[in-house]
């Protein structure tokens, strides 16, 4: 209790110099907090974008054009694997729309609406008219229907070898991406059925969602050591530019935070190791009335820890403004993202920031127990 009530005089003694100390620990845990939060959230933004409306991991036939048999094992398999949160079996057929005038190439997706929701979220994506693929029914992007003028309720004219079709435009939908929403159509499980000559139990593709998506290469490897004859691929493997960039963000966002804690930590040391010069006398004084070395050490590991806690406890709360106020501020810009702060990446960051302080209080208490009383007291 001692060392602690003398640590807390010599913070209140040089409040200026406490006082910097503490701002430059919140400063730095701040930047930290928000750092982290702003990539962590910046990769999810991303991830969600990119992948957010697509399989994770996609089973099909190792023969192009080939149909996989969507069996009762497969099923159970992909169904009962921890981590599987959606499997949509699909059927896919590569049409042309054709309006009189031009002719333009449009993927049709087929499938049953709810179990497209999964994927595609379709019902909560449609801006005009309504979620339904029904027979006869299809879904088109809002690109493709502001190009060429088509609303719900008007006819779709689709050429597909030398045959036509005409189905009807139930809705519009919006992925969010200007490619689909131009080139991208879903319909109900029998018109592609229908065109491909498939049995019921055949599909283009089973697509899956898993919970986490960074662990689509290890659900992939599962399953191909126990469906040998189906190809299965995963997202990680078919976007390795979005990988790469995803991994340079966490490499810089990490650098950037060591940075700042070596930057704290030679702040705290060298404001301890002052600290221990100008109080050496009191130091040597209690030293000479019989306090001990370590108890004199605890001196300076109290202080490390009020410096820090402080420090911290601010750092924490301005790490939370900095993402507020850019969340405000950036909150009308289209190419926006929320920042979430994680409260476990956020609990590290404060561990590890009172745990930088508390290290740096090595030095000072190096100092003070090689100190000798006789020849401070002597030297005054």
């Amino acid at each position: 209790m001692l060392p602690l009530k003398i640590a807390w005089r010599f913070v209140r003694s040089s409040w200026a110099q406490s006082a910097l100390i503490i701002v430059g620990i919140a400063v730095g845990i701040a930047v930290q907090i928000f750092v982290g939060s702003l990539i962590t959230s910046l990769q999810a933004s991303l991830v969600k974008t990119t992948i957010g409306s697509s399989s994770h991991v996609t089973l099909t036939d190792p023969k192009d054009g080939q149909p996989v048999v969507y069996t009762e094992r497969v099923q159970r398999l992909v169904t009962t694997t921890t981590g599987v949160k959606a499997v949509v079996p699909t059927r896919q057929v590569s049409t042309l729309y054709s309006n009189g005038t031009d002719r333009v190439p449009l993927t049709v997706k087929g499938g049953v609406l709810g179990e497209l929701d999964r994927i595609y979220k379709l019902t909560p994506r449609t801006i005009a008219g309504t979620a339904s693929l029904r027979p006869g029914e299809i879904m088109i992007g809002k690109d493709l229907a502001a190009k060429y003028a088509l609303a719900p309720g008007d006819p779709l004219s689709l050429l597909t070898g030398s045959s036509r079709t005409t189905l009807r435009v139930s809705g519009v939908f919006d992925l969010g991406s200007s490619a689909a929403n131009l080139r991208q159509a879903f319909s109900g499980p029998e018109f592609p059925r229908g065109l491909l000559g498939h049995r019921a139990d055949q599909y283009t593709a089973i697509e899956t969602q898993l919970t986490d998506p960074f662990l689509s290469k290890t659900v992939a490897a599962e399953w191909a050591a126990q469906l040998p004859t189906v190809k299965i691929t995963n997202w990680q493997v078919e976007n390795k530019d979005l990988l790469t960039a995803l991994q340079s963000q966490s490499g810089s966002s990490y650098l950037i935070q060591v940075f700042v804690l070596v930057a704290v930590a030679l702040g705290i040391a060298s404001t301890l190791a002052v600290s221990a010069v100008q109080k050496s006398r009191q130091i040597g004084i209690l030293k000479a009335l019989g306090m001990a070395d370590r108890r004199t050490g605890n001196i300076f590991f109290a202080e490390a820890m009020i410096l820090g806690v402080t420090g911290t406890g601010l750092g924490v709360l301005t790490g939370y403004l900095l993402i507020a106020g850019f969340t405000a501020g950036t909150s009308r810009s289209p190419s926006s993202f929320p920042i979430v702060p994680e409260p476990g990446f956020i609990a590290i960051s404060a561990a590890v920031g009172i745990l930088v302080a508390v290290l740096s209080s090595l030095i000072p208490i190096r100092k003070t127990t090689r100190l000798d009383p006789i020849e401070v007291i002597q030297n005054g």
